[in-house]
């Protein structure tokens, strides 16, 4: 648990200071394109590969289902994880261009007023209050809007897989407690498994 904690922790260290947030976002967006590739590569399912991007990345395959069937892992994931960036850069630009006006406008009436502002963003299941500073937001031209969101969406990620976690990892406790009857270490299976919730 202490390992697992001081890996949570650096995360969330990492999203409120921003300093290693993109390269984290960046890594997550590679871990899930691989997952991905490698589930239904091996199954050789290129339409529920196809809805799975939909579903994780809202945009389609860029590899046709001969492409993605006749390739490596390797190569589909190259390809995949290209368009998964492209397009989060480009939703970045978008939400940046869309907000710029409105938070210059507020920055140039009101900045005496208000130093932060908090702006609702949704990923259409949620809605993120997501706080930027208004005067770097507009010296950005938008673009400090982008980095307060990805912020927010991180920590908010983290924190809700965190505790389901922990309550995973209390009724792994004492699911557990049955392996002695069996005459198993419980100790090395709570090890095990908690290993393999963590890495989930």
């Amino acid at each position: 648990m202490n390992s697992q904690r001081e890996v949570i922790y650096k995360k969330r260290r990492h999203a409120l200071l921003g300093e290693r947030l993109s390269v984290d976002v960046a890594n997550s967006m590679y871990d899930v394109t691989a997952g991905l590739v490698e589930s239904y590569h091996h199954e050789g399912d290129f339409e529920g590969f196809d809805f799975d991007l939909i579903r994780s990345f809202s945009m389609d395959s860029p590899v046709s289902s001969a492409v993605f069937l006749k390739d490596s892992n390797q190569a589909v994931i190259d390809i995949v994880y290209a368009k998964v960036l492209e397009t989060y850069r480009r939703k970045v630009e978008v939400i940046s261009q869309q907000a710029y006006p409105v938070l210059k406008d507020v920055y140039e009436r009101m900045s005496h007023v208000y130093e932060n502002v908090v702006v609702p963003i949704s990923d259409g299941v949620r809605v993120f209050q997501v706080i930027t500073n208004l005067k770097a937001t507009a010296e950005s031209e938008g673009k400090e809007l982008s980095k307060s969101y990805e912020k927010t969406v991180v920590l908010a990620t983290i924190d809700d897989a965190w505790k389901e976690h922990l309550r995973e990892m209390d009724e792994l406790k004492e699911s557990v407690q049955n392996a002695t009857y069996e005459q198993k270490d419980p100790l090395l299976i709570y090890k095990f498994e908690s290993y393999e919730l963590f890495k989930q």
